[in-house]
């Protein structure tokens, strides 16, 4: 493929809820652009971005997919990203790779939580953002209304660049080449449009704003840099409408795109950090060239294991240009690898680049380092260099698994860690205490289609359950503890004395330990191993068997002895003596609190509200999502809410969906925290 000039690249993700046509939208452009010979469909399972089995069965997307075309000298890079909020994870990644995003709404069923919550990621990312109104062409569809939502939604900077017609078989241009303003629409005056989005623009620019006040006409020509400046500020969001299926709309927007959106140096700058020492504390920003001569900066955003190739980085190019001979360090890792050759990304298909600069977007294979969010580059000093993390949704829902056949679980072990590098909002926890495999995500369809692949893809059979609760321990008083070990067996024997103090963090600290033992009543080398001890009976439990934290614990006094003073006896001196003083620090039980955003009919609020009341939860707020519907926000004990999908769909019939998020831990009630102290059976002590 030739090399394109990053003056002649264009980068976009589509993002949205799901149902509102990104697949199907971005099949249109192919199509129109000349890239397909006719667009798939979903139904079919022939679209270019579903191309994943579980994807073309349920009929939805579950990770982000690659696609390009080439219009009037420009390539464009289009990004297919998930809708369900189950897979915000996945569609979040794309952001980094892009300048603009689109925004696409259903215009039957208007904003939608996905849209909503990728709108405002967006804007705090830099990103230009437009929006498109997408199934015009639907029955019972109320623009008039649709665009009041947005300006609602998104603030009065929501202007149209072209108005639907003819019942939403058409649409008429308002920036470009404005009709008269007799020609008819379906959403107002195409003259009032094209006014308003001149009186938008022109206020960032104060020449243009005197030649406006003067009375003189402004051709779009003299538009262009002020629009993409307004763009990048936020002052303004174009709103598009089109039709996917009918083609109505879909010419407008690509030429939208290439003459509109901003290449590569025209975007706002790449979030940058530069962590000296490795320390995130402190970052300081690292403002990247965008040059192709300098130093090679890439950031991978996207991972895919596939069966035959092995692992696949997705990757956007920053700065400098990347060859095949090119030989890349991979974030911090100290030896250089050779980067291969580059290809371009249409679904599945791929096609080889000579050479990819600033903007492009392409797959770098064998490279077994690759990792996501890392950074690539060609210079030892930009070992430090990050792009600012995304605010990534905490993986809660959990299912445990484990496998049917004995022998299988190593290969289980190594399916996991390849769904979880694939995944950014994918976790699998081992329990030290249950000894299960927990695989967490974003909620239950998150959690099934993980196992789906897992019974499908490797050819594994497993069992899930529901975990045990991740429950905490801590303390809420301060305490001092004391032990002794002494052991004789004949021979060499063992002895180390611990004298420490315990005290509460504020909830979320997590663990601190502090050495002010003097004169060196326990010698230097075996503080290490009383707070190695510690850890250990942080990790055990003092009361109920779970893990404690929220601890400051603080080492003070020992004794030791010449012959018998031992690592061995230190780490087990320091766990009972962390334990005598837990002991006496009233120890408590926390259970984990989550927020949960509720979608549900406006019918089902008293009989959702109840639900949750039932199961200790608290409604906070509710609010209008679309018509008829109405999303609800409640915070409530993750214990309880075990089977509240099953409740939830039975409440709603089948309507009702929820996302949530770890807010943290509190105090359990005082029957939970008696049941499971009852429940704890602690091992022996030697």
């Amino acid at each position: 493929m030739p090399v394109h000039p990053t003056e002649n690249l264009r980068t976009l993700a589509l993002v949205g809820h799901a149902g509102a046509g990104k697949t199907t939208l971005i099949e249109a452009l192919l199509a129109h652009a000349g890239a397909l010979t006719a667009a798939g469909t979903i139904e079919r399972g022939t679209t270019v971005c579903d191309y994943d089995p579980l994807e073309k069965e349920h009929g939805h997307s579950m990770k982000v997919a690659c696609a390009h075309f080439e219009r009037d000298g420009a390539r464009v890079h289009l990004l297919d990203t998930p809708g369900y909020p189950d897979f915000a994870g996945r569609a979040l990644a794309a952001l980094d790779a892009v300048e603009s995003v689109a925004i696409v709404i259903n215009a039957q069923h208007g904003i939608e939580l996905s849209a909503t919550r990728m709108a405002l990621w967006a804007q705090t990312r830099g990103l230009c953002r437009f929006i498109v109104v997408n199934r015009i062409d639907a029955e019972d569809v109320d623009l008039p209304a649709r665009l009041e939502e947005l300006r609602a939604a998104f603030g009065q900077e929501c202007l149209p660049v072209n108005l639907p017609a003819q019942g939403g078989r058409a649409v008429v241009d308002c920036f470009f080449a404005p009709s008269s303003s007799d020609s008819p629409t379906d959403l107002g005056s195409v003259e009032s449009a094209h006014q308003a989005l001149i009186e938008q623009v022109v206020e960032v620019d104060d020449a243009l704003t005197e030649r406006y006040l003067a009375g003189e006409p402004i051709e779009a020509a003299a538009l262009h840099d002020a629009f993409e400046r307004a763009l990048r500020e936020g002052h303004i969001v174009p709103v598009l409408f089109t039709s996917a299926r009918t083609g109505a709309g879909v010419a407008a927007l690509a030429d939208f795109i290439v003459r509109l959106a901003p290449n590569p140096a025209e975007g706002n700058p790449p979030l940058f950090e530069r962590w000296p020492a490795g320390e995130r504390e402190r970052a300081e920003s690292f403002a990247a060239t965008r040059n192709p001569g300098d130093h090679v900066l890439a950031h991978v955003f996207k991972i895919e294991i596939d069966p035959y190739v092995g692992r696949v980085g997705v990757v956007r190019v920053h700065q400098g240009t990347i060859t095949p001979d090119t030989l890349l360090y991979v974030g911090e890792g100290r030896k250089a690898v050779r980067a291969g050759t580059p290809m371009l990304l249409q679904g599945r298909e791929t096609r080889t680049l000579s050479a990819a600069g600033p903007g492009e977007i392409c797959a770098l294979t064998k490279i077994d380092e690759l990792a996501f969010d890392a950074v690539l580059h060609d210079a030892a000093e930009d070992a430090t260099i990050h792009l600012r993390p995304l605010p990534m949704p905490h993986a809660v829902y959990g299912l445990a698994v484990h496998v049917k056949r004995r022998g299988e679980e190593q290969k289980l072990a190594e399916v996991l860690q390849r769904l979880v590098s694939e995944d950014p909002s994918l976790a699998v926890e081992h329990d030290p205490v249950t000894h299960e495999a927990v695989i967490r995500g974003l909620g239950e369809v998150h959690v099934g289609r993980v196992l789906e692949r897992i019974r499908s893809q490797y050819r594994l059979e497993i069992d899930a359950h529901p975990p045990t609760i991740p429950y905490r321990e801590t303390i809420v008083g301060a305490a001092e503890g004391h032990h002794r070990h002494k052991k004789q067996s004949g021979g060499a024997g063992q002895f180390g004395e611990v004298f420490l103090r315990v005290a509460p963090l504020a909830r979320g600290e997590g663990f601190r330990f502090i050495d002010e033992v003097k004169g060196g009543a326990i010698p230097g080398p075996f503080i290490p191993a009383v707070e190695k001890g510690v850890r250990q009976a942080l990790a055990g439990g003092a009361v109920a068997g779970f893990p404690v934290q929220d601890v400051q614990v603080t080492v003070y006094d020992g004794k030791t002895h010449p012959v018998d003073g031992k690592e061995i006896a230190f780490i087990t001196a320091g766990r009972k003596a962390f334990l005598d003083a837990t002991t006496r620090a009233h120890p408590v039980v926390l259970e984990p609190i989550v927020m949960l955003e509720i979608l549900i009919p406006q019918e089902a609020i008293g009989a959702v509200s109840g639900e949750l009341s039932a199961r200790r939860g608290q409604v906070s707020g509710t609010g209008n999502a679309r018509a008829g519907m109405a999303m609800l926000n409640a915070r409530a004990p993750l214990a309880e809410l075990s089977d509240f999908q099953g409740r939830l769909k039975a409440i709603t019939g089948g309507q009702g969906s929820y996302s949530l998020e770890l807010l943290g831990y509190e105090e359990a009630p005082p029957n939970v925290q008696h049941k499971l102290r009852a429940a704890w059976r602690p091992r022996e002590e030697e």
